[in-house]
Order: structure tokens, then C-alpha cells, then sequence
């Protein structure tokens, strides 16, 4: 297995990816949109998820496709993303056809940073507007770190942020993931210095470092962030896609599997305090694929893309934590 050509998602042909963020709330939305509608089903494990249209995602449910994701910051209020991109789907005609009426499906999930230092003293609920914006700067390059739903998310330690990786596996069929690592726990080991996900790094995508030489790692609950900030200000919510044709029940398992990046990657993960959530779609535009490398696949994307969120993080004024680059500069 080797990145695609971006070690984007995007690298699954027919995705595309929108960022929009608002510097001085210090948060955003970032949207994942395909040239047609896409098998999806989602798996939470987190013990706080904030989610919307969830439940149709469940194997079970009739809904065989959705339109578009939506990733965002804001809690609660950061739902109404979705709502900005169904009026921006439903205008360019893109939905469900029931009779006369078109109804774009959009499921979404949202991080909690309404602590995080930025201007939250908003009118009129921002998302909406940055969930329209997200969609129309959707692309198949898009930048990492400090942007869109990851604008203002934090690690234990270290500024958290936007990241994702890609594999082409043995078979042809191309595995992707997105991210917006906002977690309870930690993605670096103790002294900021080397990734959990290390062991997984391809290349030099985030620092080369390789994995930290200390032994007994896992045991420090050290967390700057929850000493600057309230411990409920979490959540991890992540993208897995393929060009495989995948069943919405495998999807499901994809999503399930693609879990253990997380937990890869940060220490401790899937707490109650965080609404830990994977999405999983197929564009199905190549052959049905093996779910078994297909999850795997998509659990080392996910490693990866968390330890690059970080990695890519910048900092902003009234910043409550560091970033890795400046720790490591």
C-alpha cells in the first residue's frame, strides 16, 4: 500500500473538499461533496456525539445514498452547517427526487470548541453561512491544520487541527480519510516531541521523526487542555471513503474498523467525554472491494491524518495551547 498522489481523500476520484473559518471565532466547517450521491453509514464511539441525519446512515434504514458530510466545529450550533449546504444543493438540483420536492441528504457531526478563546458572542448563528461557504470552496487540493472544522481544535497537549492520508491498496481500489482531531486525549507522547501514530507515518508526512524511544508509554494523563479549559471541549469526528463498491452494511463495518486509527493515534481515546464519530462512504466506481484491507486500510488513513492535523496546526492570536510546529521549531 502507498499514498495516492495528493495523501489527500480527495484521492478517491470524484470527492472534493470545502473549508470555511471564521479566524476570530476561531472555528468552521469543512464539507466532503461528490460528483453524485454516495453510499454511506457512520459508527460512533465516543461516549458525547452530536450528530445530525445519524440514524438514517444504520444499515437497516431505507436511505441508500447521500449527498454530501458535513464536519464542523460549534457544538450544537455547528448542526446548521448542514442546513447551508442542503439550500446550496437543493439550488444547483442536487437531492432525492420525490415527487415535485428535491431534498438533499446531508448527515453531519460536530466537535465542541466553544471554549477555545474565539469570539463565540455571535448574533445570528455563524454556521449556516460557513457551512454554504465550506461547500462552494469545495476542491480536490485543500489545506491541512488550522482550517475549516479544525480551525479551533485542541489535543491534550497540543493544538489539534484538519488532516488527512490516503493508501492505494494492492487491488487498485483507493482508501481515504479526513479529520478534525479535537480529542479528550493526546496525539504526542510526553515531552510534545514524537507522534502516537509514529509507527504508521509514511514517508516524512508529519516530521519523520519515527516512533518516541521511551518505553511504558500510555500512563501520563498529563492534559493542558484540560486545565486551560472546561474537560467537556472534545470529540474527534472523522471521513473514511474508498472508490470500492461497498454495501451500505459494509460501509458500516469500514466506519467501525477505521476506529482503531484513533485509538493509534491518541491516548486515551473514545472517552465519555468525547463524541468520537467515523463516516464511511464508497463512490463505488471500481469493483466491490475486500472490507477486511479496505478497514485496515482506512484505519492507518485515519492514524495518520490525526498525527497530520496536528502537525499542520498554526497558531492564531488568543491561542490557548500550543502548536506541535512551534514546540518543535
Amino acid at each position: 500500500m502507498r499514498p495516492g498522489p495528493r495523501n489527500l481523500i480527495t484521492d478517491v476520484a470524484g470527492l472534493k473538499v470545502g473549508n470555511a473559518q471564521d479566524n476570530a471565532l476561531k472555528s468552521g466547517t469543512t464539507v466532503l461533496v461528490g460528483e453524485t450521491s454516495f453510499t454511506a453509514s457512520a459508527h460512533v464511539m465516543g461516549g458525547a456525539p452530536g450528530t445530525r441525519e445519524y440514524a438514517l446512515l444504520a444499515p437497516d434504514k431505507s436511505v441508500t445514498a447521500v449527498d454530501a458530510l458535513v464536519l464542523s466545529g460549534g457544538s450544537a450550533y455547528g448542526l446548521d452547517a448542514c442546513s447551508g449546504v442542503i439550500d446550496a444543493l437543493r439550488a444547483a438540483g442536487r437531492g432525492i427526487k420525490i415527487g415535485s420536492a428535491t431534498i438533499p441528504l446531508v448527515p453531519g457531526a460536530i466537535l465542541f470548541d466553544l471554549l477555545n478563546g474565539g469570539d463565540k458572542a455571535w448574533a445570528e448563528n455563524p454556521y449556516r453561512d460557513l457551512g454554504r461557504q465550506a461547500l462552494e470552496a469545495a476542491r480536490e487540493d485543500f489545506a491541512l491544520g488550522s482550517v475549516g472544522a479544525g480551525t479551533g481544535a485542541l489535543t491534550a497537549m497540543v493544538k489539534g487541527g484538519l488532516g488527512s492520508a490516503s493508501l492505494t491498496l494492492p487491488d487498485g481500489c483507493t482508501v481515504g480519510a479526513l479529520v478534525a482531531a479535537n480529542p479528550v486525549g493526546a496525539v504526542t507522547t510526553p515531552g510534545n516531541r514524537h507522534f502516537y501514530a509514529a509507527p504508521f507515518e509514511i514517508g516524512e508526512e508529519f516530521g519523520g521523526l519515527g516512533p518516541d524511544p521511551a518505553s511504558g508509554l500510555g500512563r501520563s494523563m498529563e492534559s493542558r487542555k484540560v486545565t486551560a479549559m472546561h474537560p467537556r471541549e472534545n470529540t474527534t469526528i472523522a471521513i473514511v471513503a474508498t472508490d470500492a463498491t461497498l454495501t451500505k452494511a459494509e460501509c458500516h463495518r469500514v466506519a467501525t474498523a477505521a476506529h482503531d486509527g484513533i485509538g493509534r493515534a491518541t491516548v486515551p481515546a473514545h472517552t465519555p467525554m468525547d463524541g468520537d464519530l467515523v463516516f464511511a462512504l464508497s463512490t463505488a466506481v471500481r469493483p466491490a472491494g475486500n472490507v477486511n484491507h479496505i478497514g485496515h486500510a482506512a484505519s492507518l488513513c485515519l492514524a495518520r491524518a490525526i498525527a497530520r492535523a496536528a502537525y499542520a496546526a498554526t497558531p492564531s492570536e488568543g491561542d490557548l495551547l500550543p502548536c506541535w510546529s512551534t514546540l518543535n521549531a
